[in-house]
């Protein structure tokens, strides 16, 4: 197994004893016979073998803190996504706050029980102290408000950027539908990417320090700081440096040195932009640089960020150099990364002359007498990464994990493959019965054909192109949640449907994101549910509680998440339209645009215009099969030299990837979060083990809710006044590359661009 260093053969670890001191929390119930048998470290390391099956879960305290902290992240987390740059909030802001109030109603409110009418049932007002459970329950509702809904870009580009109108109840029918969609696939995989022991998912070990730090009676050690200590003086820091990069000197977001020595060079400002280029030499003094599009480096395992660094070298300095070098496909016509789709003479594509937009519908006279799409070559590289990507997953799970799969299916109905932490859960609870999923399965799956079958069809998408879409989220759920339950990164699949559905179906752009919002959500979701269960697994919460938190989470986010983006579409003028919004307004929404780039890629000209034998890259389908066969050679290695661990830990989907995340994600971004995660997964983890057990993951939550809570003081008492402080050379949230962006063929006009002769 890639996991860690000290992996264990899944056929005799359960017989191994480990040190059983690591991880127990004192005040916390636990069986003296258990003993700490998780097979990957960092689970040893960081999550308690303790439960205490007593405690109170279903509270009024949680449900109040919980819809509200649900509702809170979804409307925050909907606004500014639509801003220049995106803020995500994290359910750690949430699970901070909550404690404190959590506390104060333990402390206030009146032990009372009250009767709920009609019914037998009654709750108490305050039924004892807040406790750990009930804060991850908490922190549940609060995930379901931190996670976007997808469907949300439809309605963007379908008003923003197309000029059409959705009938709002089908908007609102599409958001709940493709979100729920996934518990059905969660409740088919999770005796595999639950209950194993070898599926540990890196990023709950940040919550659960966190909680241990929030909640643990810890000893300050002689000349050192608690874990809780720690973490404040992290929040306190984070938050207060935060100001400089958001407010006072946005530029240092990304350092271009190479741009401000040659300021007239296009080549030099290509090669060092950190944005717009290569960004060779580039960096931030920021943690949100760091943290964003890739998530937290500090969360994410060492070998895991090797395979994605090496990634992004090999694409960023080898392919592409040579790509637009050599002008393949024209490359030197348009700009060097771009997620913008352009016409024949460098300029951006009109959609307008090829879709008739009363229908949404292709105009293929209209195209005939315009140009073909065009893709900056890195754009065109990272779909081919994504083609490779999806095959070598299957590839690579069917080699590594194939075995391993069978045996734990054989395996589970003799309840084995069990750590401690499987054995306290199915010893204290009852399990969710199957039939809950599956007949939320088949209700969703009726609502989702009420959606595009009726409301005159405004989708465009058939109840066949459903039943596909929920066929290919079937097929990649297990072994994409493999990925993600062992790497921390996950592979998509909005490329993949968009394709399918483009050949199947073309010139319905919004057939075609419909179909993609139903395969890659329902996928997507269902990788977030197992994560949650995951976490409640390590917590030891009631497997019930768990999926009914998530459930009435799930449908208060869909539903809040629909009414923010309908009032901010129809309430800001232009919105998503920088060249026709006031000067420095922040409503430009930069992934929407790519949405809608894709959507005319795929829906509206279609992938054989493009990808196929009537469009400029056909070639790019070779990435299918080199996907297919690049995991081949590890495993043929790995086998024929089983004493040499490191070659495990060579992992093709994410090696090949890993530069995939471009042109969204800025090379800045790659330099700064691949530099932190080497400096604290590789160099840390291993020379200074203890601390790192004790801090990494508590430094990680600490970065995040600093920078969260600064941001949002900041918009709310200042910039949403207009007051955005004194206008000088950092001021602007830029690189200071203009040249960055422009063509070096002779001939081609771009605004703000040298004209070569």
């Amino acid at each position: 197994m890639e996991n860690s260093d000290n992996s264990i053969d899944p056929e005799s670890y359960h017989s191994k004893k480990l040190d059983s001191s690591n991880g127990t929390a004192e005040g916390y119930a636990c069986s003296a016979d258990e003993v700490n048998d998780s097979p990957v470290e960092e689970v040893r390391l960081t999550v308690p073998i303790t439960d205490d099956p007593t405690l109170p879960c279903l509270t009024i305290r949680t449900w109040v803190l919980g819809i509200l902290s649900c509702i809170t992240l979804a409307f925050l987390n909907q606004f500014f996504g639509y801003r220049q740059s995106p803020l995500s909030l994290t359910s750690v802001s949430a699970q901070i706050l909550v404690l404190p109030i959590g506390k104060l109603m333990a402390a206030s409110l009146p032990k009372k029980t009250l009767k709920i009418p009609v019914t037998s049932w009654s709750f108490s007002l305050n039924p004892g102290p807040f406790n750990l459970k009930e804060h991850v329950l908490i922190t549940i509702f609060a995930n379901s408000g931190s996670t976007s809904v997808y469907a949300m870009r439809i309605v963007t580009i379908v008003k923003a950027f197309y000029g059409g109108q959705l009938n709002p109840l089908a908007a609102l029918l599409l958001a709940q539908s493709t979100q729920m969609l996934g518990y059905g696939w969660a409740g088919i995989f999770r005796k595999f990417l639950v209950d194993s022991p070898y599926m540990w998912w890196p990023s709950n070990l940040v919550q659960v320090s966190l909680f241990r730090a929030l909640h643990e009676v810890e000893i300050r050690p002689r000349g050192g700081v608690t874990r809780l200590q720690f973490f404040l003086t992290v929040l306190v820091s984070s938050f207060a440096y935060y100001i400089v990069p958001n407010y006072l000197f946005p530029s240092i977001t990304a350092l271009s040195f190479m741009c401000w020595i040659w300021k007239d060079s296009i080549t030099a400002q290509q090669i060092g932009s950190g944005l717009n280029g290569l960004g060779l030499g580039s960096f931030a003094l920021d943690w949100s640089t760091a943290a964003s599009f890739l998530g937290s480096p500090l969360a994410t395992p060492g070998f895991a960020i090797i395979n994605i660094m090496a990634s992004f070298f090999i694409a960023a300095y080898i392919v592409i150099p040579i790509a637009y070098w050599t002008n393949a496909y024209e490359a030197r016509r348009f700009p060097l990364v771009s997620a913008d789709v352009f016409d024949a003479n460098g300029g951006m594509y009109n959609v307008s002359r090829i879709l008739n937009l009363t229908n949404f519908e292709f105009n293929q006279q209209g195209y005939d007498d315009y140009s073909k799409i065009n893709l900056s070559i890195f754009f065109v590289l990272c779909y081919g990464l994504s083609f490779a990507t999806l095959a070598a997953t299957l590839s690579h799970v069917a080699l590594f994990h194939g075995r391993e799969i069978w045996q734990q299916a054989k395996a589970s109905l003799k309840h084995q493959f069990e750590d401690v932490h499987t054995r306290l859960m199915k010893k204290n609870y009852d399990p969710v019965p199957q039939w809950w999923f599956y007949t939320l399965l088949i209700l969703v799956i009726g609502l989702a054909m009420v959606t595009c079958e009726g409301f005159g069809r405004q989708l465009q998408l058939p109840y066949w192109g459903i039943l596909l879409a929920m066929s290919l989220a079937l097929l990649f759920t297990l072994p994409v949640g493999v990925i993600a339950a062992t790497t921390n990164l996950q592979p998509t699949l909005n490329v993949i449907t968009e394709l399918i559905i483009g050949f199947i179906y073309p010139g319905k752009p919004l057939a075609n994101v419909a179909f993609k919002t139903y395969g890659y959500t329902s996928m997507a979701q269902a990788i977030m549910f197992l994560s949650d269960f995951k976490l409640g697994h390590y917590m030891k919460i009631p497997p019930k509680s768990m999926f009914l938190v998530q459930l009435v989470g799930t449908v208060i986010a869909s539903s809040v998440y629909f009414g923010t983006a309908w009032w901010l579409l129809y309430s800001i003028e232009n919105i998503c339209h920088p060249s026709l919004l006031p000067e420095g307004s922040p409503w430009t929404c930069p992934e929407d645009r790519v949405f809608y780039s894709a959507s005319i890629i795929w829906g509206v000209v279609g992938p054989l215009r493009i990808f196929g034998r009537l469009g400029h890259y056909a070639k790019i389908n070779y990435f299918f099969l080199i996907g297919i066969l690049a995991p081949v050679p590890v495993w043929l290695l790995s086998r024929r030299f089983p004493e040499k661990k490191w070659i495990k830990f060579i992992h093709m989907p994410i090696l090949i990837g890993g530069a995939g995340a471009i042109p969204v994600a800025k090379a800045v971004n790659y330099w700064c979060w691949g530099s932190v995660g080497i400096f604290f997964n590789l160099f840390v983890y291993r020379r200074f083990k203890g601390w790192w057990a004790r801090h990494n993951y508590v430094l990680s939550a600490g970065l995040d809710a600093g920078v969260a809570f600064m941001a949002i003081l900041s918009y709310f008492t200042l910039q949403v006044k207009d007051i955005n402080g004194i206008k000088w050379w950092g001021s602007g949230v830029d690189d200071h590359c203009p040249l960055a962006h422009c063509p070096t063929v002779p001939g081609i006009q771009v605004d703000g661009c040298p004209v070569f002769h």
